[in-house]
């Protein structure tokens, strides 16, 4: 159900975690990197006229000759619908819903795609902790 709210509030913890600084979001200005993205990246918060499933498809799998990655190599099925859920919503949302959408969302989506593929958190837990940077493998 692409209308459940708690698929919703997912979907918008992601999108503003991974896609926010190129597809934009409601209320916010153009990014360094939206702008400098050849060809530029759509305006999401404006809308498409895209299907559920040609959505889910671009998200999984990305798009040749663009910028756009291809989340599936990272993020199930069950998370790439909840980002197809909230992009659904975002042309209708306003500044302030969208913030609120995105403080709803659980905290840590790496976190819980790492416990689902057994890898763990604790070791991106210090790294959030320590200042700067770390080395893979610090």
């Amino acid at each position: 159900d692409l209308t459940d709210p708690k698929r919703v509030a997912t979907g918008a913890g992601l999108y503003a975690e991974m896609c926010s600084g190129c597809h934009l979001a409601p209320g916010m200005e153009k990014t360094e990197i939206s702008q400098g993205l050849y060809p530029p990246a759509p305006d999401l918060s404006r809308g498409l006229a895209h299907s559920p499933a040609e959505e889910f498809w671009m998200i999984k799998h990305g798009v040749k000759l663009t910028a756009m990655p291809a989340w599936g190599r990272t993020h199930d099925d069950a998370l790439i619908w909840d980002m197809v859920a909230f992009v659904r919503q975002l042309p209708s949302l306003s500044p302030a819903r969208y913030q609120a959408l995105v403080k709803s969302a659980p905290e840590d989506h790496d976190a819980i795609m790492r416990d689902m593929l057994g890898m763990g958190t604790t070791a991106t837990r210090e790294r959030k902790k320590a200042p700067g940077r770390m080395r893979p493998g610090a």
